[in-house]
């Protein structure tokens, strides 16, 4: 089981003897001692281990978490190296709406197949609290109008309904699941400021908060000190279903920071610069814990911004221990008191708070990067055009970008002829004439948690759009502009300080409360721009605040997109281009002073004169205000009616919410896996991300989800997106890579089709999927490098499963999908070192059989035998004897359907 609601196993507790009372007064709060432990190792350890180790002594009882497991992690000087595996309760789980609605879809399933299996359905129920916050079904379908919000919250409502009051269901029908209504704010941002307790007080214990969330981006709440990071969606219902994770120990690199960052820099800046850094040195799969002087240089909302890029640079966790700042940042945010008062002196006895100019307190790492970050040295920049790694210092974005336009179509090329880089094409728009070309920005969004839950950011916008009204500056209205913060808490002091009539001014109106165009939920662009963009086939550019710009992620029509801090939105989208140089070049004429120039570093606000707004105007009443409210402030969630009944009853018209198929025919016995003669459905290059597996935004008109839709009675105004639409299995195996930047070799270029083998035709990727599985034959993936890189999405694991995948074949995986497949059944092999697809010479048009011997361990080496006769070995990557007994149930949830039948 996992916290709330949890018995004490004290008693059975080999360590029952290191628990004391914090407080000699009250007794009945007690906390497992580490200090008292007596071992020397302890002390070396680094914080984020000490987390793991915590949870594993209070949790040991034997059987699920065993004394050796406790001494593997105290022994993890020697054992990270070792592929020891350990399990890790964490203390809670956290959903957003995307990925929350399949696990609320599949936990009524399971509930049906246990009920069919003879058990007792209510057994599947989250036993680990789980907080579900909605926020990313909001779409900019309205802005630049003051009414843009609630007309955009309204089209939220009517589109998503049936999820809506399907969550509501889930609350009622599930105990320890708390939902978060649309409206309030993005889910890594709410954490931050409200759902992150620091310290657990729980049971009459303390213990350190600590959770695993179905968002890859989760890893932003380890800013504050709390270790977290993102799972998929299958492994977090196993989770919540009381199973601990099971987990490889990693290794934990040390980053120091020292200096100070110069009065014209971001947190933004430093991300990205730290983002570039740690992919280029490798710290794939380990925790990263940040350390150094420089740390106390940062505010926890700027640790919480590196913290949410970990994804970007490959880490499993960006853990910056809690210090003084984290407290003042609590205080700040409104937490009680008291509570900080426990959390601090629980935090010192168990020697888990840290002094960063203490050095004498750094622990052993694995490895201490040898070039550690001077903050000083940090320059403005932005990263793109396709990679949130790519970063781009400012003062090179104009000649990065030309470059980019001449280089070969790749990840920083698009194979612009050199006699079309400087065409114009003219268009009229409200009435005017205007003329687009390459590098034109057409979308500009200040949006993201990675962003807007950093005052600093967000309230330096304001005042550069005031700097930049009062100087005579304007956009182009054309231009696709929005606000959408992370919480109320951000419009409120936006508000009271007198910077937001400014951003309303330059067209940055708050537009929701959402993730809206970092998810790709930009809404559509102008007619005569799309019109204009198609006419020259130009490289339009989109300038956002977010953590993923991966082709075709933010809007169809933008393929070049941008990462950049909200001041630098708003400086590009003022130029209306990317290819400026702002060092140089004017970035506009005052219309208060006709033909005067104007230039970034004339209205470009300083950290001082930031910080002096922030100490000003962000205070702790906001936080209270907003959150005191947070579950009941929605009025039309108050008014949804949700039935009451324990099973669900699925409505057959519903094209939102549907019983998936992953349990049919589900038999107590143990599930049998082999594959023969399987044919590879698509063959991949480098870095396919879970955006070209499993799309999230719009659903295109001719696509195979578009012809379902409209098979049952919808106009394409009412299709949504695909993310709103995971809770329908039939829409999302046909969203299966439906990207339009897909690019597959059988086809070399980019389309969301495929070449049928057996016909030689070519086919959108689930018409060809399905005339296999008529036929009865198997499927398989080729693949590169970093393969299901991006966000935790679990329909990139789900899809291909019902697309009749059996298994992926890469050089190698994003840590995350890697475990999807795993929990889907698929299997993940992987070329040995020194292996390819090239190197081998395979063509993908050969069938393929996997050997698979008995027993299997986990990490073991198998044959490959292919229909040429050709054999190569290939490494199975079921790292755990877990994964491996997940395998042999056809899954995760399979596993766990039998385990809730049988108890």
């Amino acid at each position: 089981m996992c916290e709330r609601g949890r018995k004490s196993t004290a008693m059975s507790n080999p360590f029952a003897h290191i628990v004391e009372a914090l407080d000699p007064n009250i007794p009945d709060h007690k906390f497992y001692n580490l200090s008292k432990l007596g071992d020397p190792r302890y002390d070396r350890l680094p914080f984020s281990i000490r987390v793991l180790l915590e949870s594993a002594v209070r949790n040991c009882d034997g059987f699920l978490v065993k004394r050796s497991d406790v001494e593997s992690i105290l022994n993890w000087k020697q054992t990270q190296t070792q592929s020891v595996e350990v399990p890790f309760r964490p203390a809670r789980v956290i959903l957003q709406d995307f990925t929350g609605v399949p696990a609320v879809v599949d936990f009524a399933a399971m509930r049906d197949a246990v009920k069919k299996l003879g058990g007792d359905p209510e057994k599947i129920n989250p036993v680990c609290p789980a907080d579900l916050v909605i926020d990313h079904s909001i779409q900019v379908d309205f802005n630049r109008k003051s009414d843009s919000l609630q007309k955009n919250q309204d089209l939220e409502f009517d589109r998503n309904r049936e999820r809506f009051e399907f969550l509501k269901w889930g609350s009622k029908a599930f105990q320890n699941m708390r939902i978060i209504p649309p409206g309030s704010g993005i889910v890594h941002q709410v954490n931050l400021e409200y759902l992150a307790r620091v310290v657990f007080d729980q049971n009459g214990y303390y213990y350190p908060d600590s959770l695993v969330g179905t968002d890859s981006h989760t890893t932003m709440i380890d800013g504050l000190g709390v270790l977290g990071w993102g799972v998929g969606g299958i492994e977090a219902e196993a989770v919540m279903l009381g199973q601990p994770i099971s987990m490889v120990l990693p290794e934990v690199i040390g980053y120091r920071l020292q200096g100070t960052p110069n009065k014209f820099i971001t947190s933004t800046d430093i991300v990205l610069t730290v983002t570039k850094h740690l992919r280029q040195v490798g710290v794939v799969g380990k925790f990263v814990e940040f350390f150094g002087p420089g740390v106390a240089q940062l505010s926890i909302a700027d640790r919480a911004t590196i913290a949410n890029m970990c994804p970007e640079y490959g880490a499993t966790a960006a853990f910056f221990p809690v210090d003084h700042i984290s407290l003042q940042y609590l205080e700040q945010t409104g937490r009680d008191a008291e509570k900080l008062d426990y959390i601090t002196r629980y935090l010192k006895a168990v020697a888990m708070f840290r002094d960063y100019s203490n050095s004498s307190q750094d622990p052993d790492f694995t490895q201490v990067l040898c070039s550690t970050l001077d903050l000083s040295t940090v320059v403005p920049c932005c990263s793109g055009p396709k990679r949130p790694q790519d970063r781009v210092a400012v003062s090179d974005m104009k000649t990065d970008f030309e470059a980019c336009l001449a280089a070969k179509q790749g990840f920083k090329g698009f194979q612009v002829t050199p006699e079309l880089h400087h065409v114009k094409v003219p268009f009229q728009y409200n009435d005017k004439e205007y003329s687009l070309s390459h590098g034109s920005v057409v979308i500009a969004a200040i949006t993201s948690c990675t962003n807007t839950s950093n005052p600093s950011v967000m309230l330096g916008a304001g005042l550069l759009a005031k700097k930049a009204i009062e100087a005579g500056l304007s956009m182009k209205p054309y231009i696709k502009t929005s606000l959408s913060p992370g919480s109320g808490v951000v419009t409120y002091y936006l508000k009271e300080s007198g910077v937001m009539d400014y951003l309303f001014q330059l067209g940055f109106e708050v537009v929701g409360y959402g993730c809206m165009t970092c998810i790709g939920n930009s809404g559509p662009l102008p007619e005569p721009v799309v019109e204009a963009i198609t006419q020259g086939d130009l490289v339009a550019a989109g300038i956002l605040s977010g953590n993923r710009n991966f082709e075709g992620r933010v809007h169809p029509n933008t393929r070049a997109n941008y990462l950049a801090s909200p001041p630098l939105v708003i400086a590009y989208a003022i130029a209306g281009t990317v290819r400026i140089d702002f060092d140089t070049e004017p970035i506009g004429e005052s219309l208060n002073n006709k033909g005067k120039e104007v230039f970034l570093r004339d209205i470009w606000p300083t950290r001082e004169e930031i910080q002096a707004v922030e100490r000003q105007f962000v205070i702790p009443a906001m936080f209270k205000e907003v959150y005191e409210k947070i579950e009941k402030v929605n009025e039309r969630w108050n008014a949804l009616n949700a039935p009451s009944d324990k099973l669900y009853t699925w409505d057959p018209k519903s094209t939102y919410i549907k019983s998936p198929p992953f349990f049919d025919g589900l038999k107590v016995h143990i599930y049998i896996f082999s594959i023969t003669n399987a044919y590879v459905l698509l063959n991949f290059g480098d870095s396919v991300t879970t955006d070209h597996i499993s799309p999230a935004g719009n659903i295109a008109r001719t696509s195979p989800a578009a012809r379902y839709l409209t098979s049952r009675g919808l106009n394409p105004r009412d299709f949504n997106s695909y993310g709103s639409r995971r809770g329908n299995d039939a829409v999302m195996a046909r969203g299966t890579f439906a990207n339009i930047r897909l690019f597959n070799k059988f086809l070399n270029k980019q389309a969301p089709r495929t070449l049928h083998l057996p016909s030689d035709e070519t086919l959108d990727v689930f018409d060809a999927a399905e005339r296999y599985q008529q036929a009865g034959l198997p499927l398989m993936i080729l693949a590169g490098k970093e393969y299901g890189s991006g966000s935790s999405r679990d329909w990139a694991a789900k899809g291909p499963f019902l697309l009749g995948i059996k298994a992926v074949l890469a050089e190698s995986y994003e840590r995350i999908h890697r475990s999807n497949l795993v929990g889907m059944g698929v299997i993940p092999l992987e070329y040995l070192a020194g292996d390819t697809a090239d190197s081998l010479g395979l063509t993908g048009h050969e069938r393929y059989t996997v050997v698979i011997p008995e027993p299997l361990t986990p990490r073991m080496i198998v044959d490959i035998k292919l229909d040429t006769g050709k054999t190569f070995q290939v490494r199975m990557r079921f790292d755990t004897d877990v994964e491996l007994t997940y395998f042999h149930n056809g899954g995760i949830l399979n596993y766990m359907i039998r385990k809730m039948s049988e108890n």
